[in-house]
């Protein structure tokens, strides 16, 4: 697996633990909740970097955003008890498909 899409997955994996820290925070009230939204964000953006090296930005922004929303989708149902009903489970559905779209057919995947 080429590095670019392994700093791709770190900077997903982050952004998806700082998000999941974010609703932890109560709105910043917080503290320690607070610290993991920033230090999450940073080395998120920091590992997305990275990828930028080898990909195009809308491409890594669409596959990190949208992983990113499937996983703290996936994490509510789980962790927080919030409901999907079938439209959010459908659109969920697109998003992947989307992703999956770019990296199959896509051929400004990379740079």
């Amino acid at each position: 697996m080429p590095a670019h899409y392994i700093w791709l997955f770190f900077a997903v994996l982050t952004e998806t633990l700082g998000t999941t820290a974010l609703q932890a925070s109560q709105q910043f009230t917080r503290f320690w909740p607070a610290v993991a939204v920033i230090v999450f964000y940073a080395i998120s953006f920091y590992c997305m970097s990275f990828a930028l090296r080898a990909m195009p930005v809308g491409i890594v922004y669409a596959i990190w955003s949208g992983l990113g929303i499937v996983l703290i989708a996936s994490i509510g149902y789980v962790l927080f008890g919030q409901k999907l009903d079938l439209a959010a489970v459908l659109g969920l559905a697109m998003i992947i498909g989307g992703i999956v779209v770019i990296h199959l057919f896509s051929s400004s995947q990379t740079h």
